[in-house]
């Protein structure tokens, strides 16, 4: 479960910050604003020799910025990949909040409908830590996988919670996103064109969705946090492709962590992957540090940025690109926390919580 940052205005401390039906665009909230930078070289003719005239390139070197800008204006001129749209989604019937046992463990911000403050210390374990953190990683990777199972048309979203909310308790933990600055259920589930935190309700899920399941559970007193965009019946070809590259980049994302790495590669690699797609990469939501903290430093951007600080061994954090089919501006509902595309346009997530190693990095959320 990520949350949100504006980049010109530091971290906001809200999931979802935006107002009803406010629009979160990234170019607003980033430095990188203007026209993109001149990218193919300045072309001059010199004196003519020879009765010859003479070439001269005077070439730059482009920053990764500078293309970042030149592909996004290239996307915007090109039009975004053609899909059938489907229809808007709806907002169904919210149920009540599920009861948890006393006496399983619960975070400190429960019952306090007060959003936590994004914890400053990157979180890293020692020997017991990592132990904790793999069985709660590994409960959620579970959890997740038998919610998958669900998915199929007819079923709504609110009989998914209630059957990830029953196999957390039985397991003995507490579902980390219920109560988490009021947020009424204990798994998000984003349908379609909604980017993130969607609320589950009584809508029921159609032939060709596709719905992504973001579960995290507090086991021992470590947040395990994992998500995966699952397909529903028969899903178009365009909205398979965006799914698979979607994951794909996560994938890529995580092959450059390790020990001493920087956490601008993360971003650098996921651009690429989805830029030769033709993808938009979600800039406002972002990864986070994760462990005894549901949300803390560092905060992982998956978009190419200039962010400075490096992995460091024993460091537990989550990486979790979206990427859409069109553009990346998003749209909030009054609920606070359903986050779509403000084009309409699909989108897909995947995450893992990874434990930085000194070689790479151990996916603590993988069956």
């Amino acid at each position: 479960m990520g949350f949100s940052v504006s980049a010109s205005h530091g971290l906001s401390s809200q999931l979802s910050s935006s107002s009803h039906g406010q629009l979160c665009s990234s170019s607003k909230s980033t430095p990188f604003m203007g026209s993109p930078l001149p990218f193919s070289a300045s072309i001059l003719f010199g004196k003519q020799c020879s009765s010859q005239p003479r070439l001269v390139v005077y070439s730059k070197r482009v920053s990764g910025l500078e293309e970042a800008l030149r592909i996004r204006r290239e996307r915007e001129l090109q039009g975004t990949t053609k899909f059938r749209r489907r229809p808007p989604l709806r907002r169904g019937k919210v149920s009540p909040c599920l009861p948890v046992p006393d006496h399983i463990p619960k975070p400190p911000y429960v019952n306090t409908n007060i959003l936590p403050e994004i914890a400053s210390d990157h979180q890293i374990h020692d020997d017991e830590g990592v132990a904790r953190m793999r069985a709660a990683c590994e409960l959620a990777a579970r959890v997740l996988d038998y919610a998958g199972t669900l998915v199929r048309p007819s079923v709504t979203t609110d009989e998914i919670d209630k059957a990830v909310h029953q196999m957390i308790i039985e397991a003995g933990a507490y579902p980390s996103p219920l109560g988490y600055g009021g947020f009424p259920k204990s798994v998000c589930t984003s349908v379609n064109e909604c980017m993130c935190h969607g609320i589950p309700d009584s809508r029921q899920l159609q032939n060709g969705d596709i719905i992504n399941i973001d579960v995290t559970v507090y086991l021992n007193g470590y947040h395990g946090d994992t998500s995966k965009t699952f397909l529903c019946g028969d899903v178009s070809g365009p909205l398979k492709r965006l799914v698979t590259v979607t994951e794909e980049c996560l994938e890529k994302g995580i092959a450059v962590c390790k020990d001493g790495a920087s956490f601008k590669k993360i971003g650098k690699r996921i651009s690429e992957h989805a830029e030769k797609y033709g993808y938009g990469v979600v800039e406002r939501f972002v990864g986070h540090g994760v462990g005894t903290v549901f949300h803390s430093e560092p905060i992982i951007m998956h978009h190419r940025n200039e962010s400075p600080g490096v992995m460091v061994e024993g460091q537990t954090f989550t990486i979790e690109p979206i990427l859409t089919l069109g553009g990346i501006e998003c749209i909030t509902w009054p609920d606070n926390w359903t986050t779509l595309s403000a084009d309409g346009s699909p989108a897909a997530q995947f995450e893992h919580t990874i434990l930085i190693t000194r070689t790479g990095a151990e996916i603590l959320t993988k069956c």
